[in-house]
């Protein structure tokens, strides 16, 4: 039922600072710590602020196409920290280096435990060049730079910061719930080697049997939900209307046909 559906997801949300938390240290083989350190706790936005600076960039992938990727490392330079990623096509923002968010970690322990943080928009999506492509399909064999997938976007985007982003220690991890868990999931397919830590929650795998259609059949909870006298899709038409993120495409959406793995 949907109420099962949102239990679900709830769990994975309160699941994910515990996987993370077991995950990612092994990135790291010294105790690094972003100085100082309040506790748990308290105005995380004016902790990023104060503890790290943002770098707004756009790397080149392998085809040209820019990706718009937003860099957060720690002041304090003593240590080399690793890298942990997300990648998003609900954006990245708020824009601008002197803007900060709320958090940049998949939890606050996490945020105030000593990374690199990257975030990127991917393909097609608000600040980044390209179209975008729904779930994008993988392509096992590649045989020139034309032929990308996110899979390639993620290796590009990897062997980019090692080169360019100072005081990290070479080892990167990602993470994303839904639809980010996607693009997680599709970084580990030929990934590059400095990748060594992932974690996938509740990726969408593939719209005919996520989400609005379960196994091809049209799932009616999440179209019509009961707290909405309005059919979802309609609602998420009208949204998709007015986003920002409709504004920012270079191009249409695609919707691929067939599964994604």
């Amino acid at each position: 039922s949907f109420l099962n559906g949102v239990q679900h997801m709830l769990r994975g949300i309160l699941r994910r600072s515990l996987l993370l938390a077991l995950l990612f240290p092994a990135l790291s083989t010294v105790s690094c710590t972003v100085q100082p350190n309040p506790g748990i706790g308290g105005d995380l936005e004016a902790y990023i602020r104060d503890n790290y600076r943002k770098r707004e960039v756009r790397i080149p992938m392998r085809d040209g196409v820019q990706l718009f990727t937003a860099i957060y490392s720690p002041k304090d330079n003593s240590v080399a920290y690793p890298i942990m990623m997300r990648r998003t096509p609900y954006s990245v923002g708020p824009y601008g280096e002197t803007s900060f968010p709320s958090t940049i970690g998949p939890s606050d322990v996490l945020t105030r435990g000593g990374y690199i943080f990257v975030l990127q928009d991917v393909r097609g999506a608000y600040m980044s060049e390209g179209r975008f492509v729904n779930m994008t399909p993988h392509r096992p064999e590649k045989s020139g730079s034309q032929d990308i997938d996110e899979s390639t976007d993620t290796y590009d985007t990897v062997e980019w910061l090692l080169e360019n982003v100072e005081n990290h220690n070479g080892r990167v991890g990602m993470w994303g719930i839904s639809y980010p868990g996607f693009y997680a999931a599709a970084s580990m397919i030929d990934a590059h080697p400095a990748l060594q830590a992932v974690s996938p929650q509740a990726p969408i795998a593939d719209w005919w049997y996520d989400d609005f259609h379960h196994h091809g059949a049209f799932f009616l909870p999440h179209a019509f939900p009961s707290n909405s006298p309005l059919p979802m899709g309609i609602v998420s038409s009208w949204i998709w209307a007015l986003s920002p993120m409709r504004i920012h495409f270079t191009s249409s959406i695609v919707y691929p046909s067939g599964t994604v793995f």
